[in-house]
C-alpha cells in the first residue's frame, strides 16, 4: 500500500467522527452565544456593548494559506474542453456535416420521420 500520506511531518487528522463532534459542538456554542445576544438588544443593551461571537475553531485546512493556494492554482489549470479552438472547430464540423446529410436527403427525395 502506499506510504505517501504517512510521512511525519504531516500533521495527524482527527478520525472523521472527532472532527464532526467538534465543529457540532462549535455550531451549537455559537447558536447559545447569538441568541444571548438576541435576548440582550431585546432588553434593551446597545448592540456595541454586547459581545459577538466568533468561530473559535476551524479545521486545520480553513486556516493553511499554503492549501488554499495550491487548490486555487490546480482549479486554474484544468482546461474547459468546451472552450478550447479544437472543440468549436469539431462542433462546427459537426453542423456542417449534419447540414451536408440533410441537403443530400432533400435532393434524394428519402423520406425521414
Amino acid at each position: 500500500m502506499s506510504q505517501r500520506h504517512r510521512d511525519s511531518e504531516t500533521p495527524q487528522m482527527l478520525p472523521k467522527q472527532e472532527r464532526r463532534a467538534h465543529a457540532h459542538s462549535e455550531r451549537h456554542r455559537i447558536h447559545v452565544e447569538l441568541q444571548s445576544v438576541a435576548q440582550g438588544v431585546s432588553s434593551g443593551v446597545a448592540p456595541e456593548d454586547l459581545h459577538e461571537p466568533g468561530s473559535a475553531w476551524k479545521p486545520s485546512h480553513h486556516h493553511d494559506a499554503d492549501v488554499a493556494k495550491n487548490k486555487l492554482a490546480k482549479r486554474n489549470r484544468t482546461k474547459r474542453h468546451w472552450k478550447t479552438k479544437m472543440w468549436k472547430r469539431r462542433t462546427q464540423l459537426r453542423e456542417a456535416k449534419i447540414e451536408m446529410l440533410q441537403s443530400t436527403r432533400e435532393k434524394s427525395g428519402i423520406i425521414t420521420t
